[in-house]
C-alpha cells in the first residue's frame, strides 16, 4: 500500500455519513478544502480526545473553509452511538469495506482498521500536507492541523 503524496489528487471516495446519506470526496472540489483524518476505532481513549478536539475547534476550521472529515472503519452505527456518547456535532465517515484505508495506504492489514492519518485536501481536490502517525496512540494537535491550513493560502 502507498500513502498518496503531496502534489497528487486525492483518491476519491464516497462512504456512509453519519447523517444518513453518503458523502463523496470530489462533491467539494472548488467550494472547501476537506481535512480527511483517519482513526482506528472509535471509543478508544486517543480517537476520543482526536475527535471530540475537532469537535470543540470546529468553527476555527470552518473559518478556513475547511471541512473535517474523520473517518474509521467502525459502522455507521456505531459512530452514531459515539457521537451520542461524547455530543459531538461532527459527522463521521465509515470505511466499513476499508476501500478508502487501502487507497490512501493506511490500512493495518494486521489489525484490519486504519492507522491514525492526516490528508489536507484542497480547493481543487489536490494533497497538499500529509502526516501518518507513526503509532496509533498519538495524533497531531489541531494547532498544528491548523498551521497546515494557514500555508496553503500562501
Amino acid at each position: 500500500m502507498t500513502i498518496p503524496a503531496v502534489g497528487v489528487t486525492a483518491p476519491d471516495f464516497t462512504l456512509a455519513y453519519t447523517t444518513g446519506s453518503t458523502i463523496t470526496l470530489s462533491s467539494f472540489r472548488g467550494s472547501k478544502h476537506v481535512l480527511i483524518a483517519f482513526f482506528p476505532l472509535a471509543f478508544t481513549s486517543t480517537c476520543t480526545a482526536e475527535v471530540c478536539a475537532f469537535n470543540e475547534d470546529y468553527s476555527q476550521f470552518a473559518a478556513k473553509d475547511v471541512l473535517v472529515l474523520p473517518i474509521s472503519v467502525d459502522s455507521v452505527q456505531t459512530l452514531r452511538e459515539f457521537k451520542t456518547k461524547h455530543a459531538i456535532t461532527v459527522e463521521m465517515a465509515s470505511d466499513f469495506k476499508r476501500d478508502t484505508s487501502r487507497a490512501y495506504g493506511v490500512l493495518n492489514d494486521e489489525k484490519f482498521y486504519s492507522n491514525r492519518a492526516y490528508f489536507l485536501v484542497d480547493f481543487a481536490g489536490v494533497i497538499r500536507w500529509t502526516h501518518v502517525e507513526s503509532a496509533n496512540g498519538e495524533k497531531r494537535e489541531n494547532t498544528e492541523l491548523l498551521a497546515a491550513i494557514a500555508a496553503l493560502a500562501h
